[in-house]
């Protein structure tokens, strides 16, 4: 089921309702949200349901097993391993093994030989790379004592299978997630209005400025040799932002839309756009899964604490691992890559990173901040042209047409360009704020009512008249 859809418009207030003014307790509201969730992920195909059930039973299996063998340090060890096996395995079939099989076939190929490989023809489960992360960060987290091992398995299918975040994130902690469904939820109404102005928020940024920009990249993208060098640079800068809004977009609708049954959710993004340096885009960008390669990943490769080599080789390490996580092409891998080169030379160029991120980022209007800012957009929008291209040779005939096709021809995506702008306008005003339309709450009522009923308009307006698009994360 989709956020831009007739059936959530449905769904949704009636899973409110239920929730709080029929399933009052904790319990109640546990299955609830249980079912709901159920729904809502079987609504795109029914036999997804069975896979994540049973992620969902390995994880909780694995937790219970490993605080009955507590001691038996080798028995744990096992125990922990099946069961990040079988995630993984699962992931690999389901997402990476026809690719792995092409791949293979390719390179055995160019050597003359030829085998029949078997390959099988799946559908890939949405959000199949989120709920398997955020199964695995539990088993994990209980194996190295962060966290106690859950024994009501309602509670724990709700924080594998709760809703708003499932199919695309943000991918939550057990320490954070898990025990917000073992305590007593009640309502708060400024809670609840806070959540209904992010899910606004996220609205705007998915059906407005995303759709809009879908509307004109998908249109012209694989016409790129045919248009100017200004107009195929147009594409690649909508593209940026078609991705942005259409992924923060649904983080917002999520994390709101939590709020809503009184449930916490980590924040996603912190304005990547306006990011100085690479390693700044990154601690703004898709924070919840940078956070978990760093945990899980990088820290135990020996993250910084190691040889500078080693530093490089654990970057390249988890870049790749991140790029394929995002799909079976190698495109994804090059991308990664791409941007384990840029992290590895600014270290080098500028040792290690002195941001700290429990300190805040100058952001003020200087420019040496806006230059710096648009330097990093401009590495980071040449990631965007290889992560949406379908081949390396296309991402870089993409680039090169930028610089060699004739500047001129018609303008394209004015109207979409124009969203952007007020994207990046009131997000640059609320740059301080958890999300940019918080501070609505803080006007008189005329100014926030005119303010929404405005927002809910235009929001409708493109919700009726255009296309409605699947959110580009849920491929992942």
């Amino acid at each position: 089921m989709l956020f831009n859809s007739f059936e959530f418009l449905i769904f949704f207030p009636i899973v409110f309702l239920l929730y709080w003014f029929v399933c009052r307790g904790r319990t109640g509201q546990n299955y609830l949200i249980v079912l709901a969730s159920y729904i809502f992920y079987g609504w795109w195909d029914c036999r997804f349901l069975l896979l994540i059930a049973f992620t969902t039973l390995c994880c909780y299996t694995s937790g219970r097993l490993i605080e009955r063998f507590d001691g038996h340090r080798s028995t744990l060890r096992w125990i922990n391993g099946i069961n990040i096996g079988i995630n993984l395995g699962i992931l690999g079939i389901f997402k990476y093994y026809n690719f792995f099989v092409d791949s293979l076939d390719r390179l055995i190929s160019a050597f003359g030989f030829h085998i029949d490989w078997v390959t099988i023809h799946v559908i890939l489960p949405v959000g199949i790379s989120f709920y398997t992360f955020q199964a695995l960060s539990y088993s994990i987290d209980v194996y190295k004592k962060k966290i106690a091992a859950s024994h009501d398995i309602v509670e724990f299918f709700a924080y594998i299978s709760f809703f708003p975040q499932l199919v695309a994130g943000p991918i939550e902690r057990a320490t954070n997630l898990l025990p917000q469904f073992q305590k007593s939820r009640h309502f708060d109404y400024a809670t609840a209005v806070d959540g209904c102005r992010q899910m606004l928020w996220g609205f705007f940024k998915k059906v407005v400025v995303a759709d809009s920009c879908a509307a004109i990249v998908n249109g012209y993208w694989g016409k790129y040799e045919e248009l100017s060098g200004g107009v195929v640079l147009i594409v690649a800068i909508l593209f940026s932002f078609q991705i942005y809004g259409d992924f923060s977009g649904y983080s917002d609708i999520a994390i709101g839309c939590a709020r809503l049954f009184g449930i916490h959710l980590m924040r996603n993004f912190d304005y990547p756009y306006f990011s100085c340096s690479i390693p700044e885009f990154w601690r703004r960008w898709h924070i919840s899964l940078t956070t978990w390669f760093r945990d899980y990943i990088y820290i135990p490769l020996g993250g910084s604490r190691c040889s500078q080599w080693k530093i490089i080789r654990n970057v390249f390490i988890v870049w790749a691992v991140s790029g394929l996580w995002h799909g079976a092409k190698w495109t994804f891998v090059c991308w990664g890559l791409y941007h384990a080169v840029l992290l590895v030379a600014y270290r080098l160029l500028n040792g290690k990173d002195k941001v700290n991120k429990s300190q805040s980022v100058d952001m003020s209007f200087q420019w040496k901040n806006v230059l710096s800012m648009l330097t990093t957009y401009l590495l980071v929008l040449g990631g965007w042209i290889i992560f949406r291209a379908g081949t390396m040779s296309q991402a870089v005939s993409y680039v090169r047409s930028i610089f060699t096709n004739p500047w001129n021809g018609d303008f394209v995506g004015g109207e979409a360009l124009m969203f952007c702008m007020v994207l990046l306008i009131v997000e640059w005003k609320q740059r301080d704020q958890n999300y940019a339309l918080s501070f609505i709450g803080r006007q008189n009522v005329i100014i926030r009512w005119f303010t929404y009923s405005l927002l809910y308009l235009v929001i409708a307006y493109f919700f009726l008249t255009n296309d409605k698009s699947d959110f580009i994360y849920f491929q992942f």
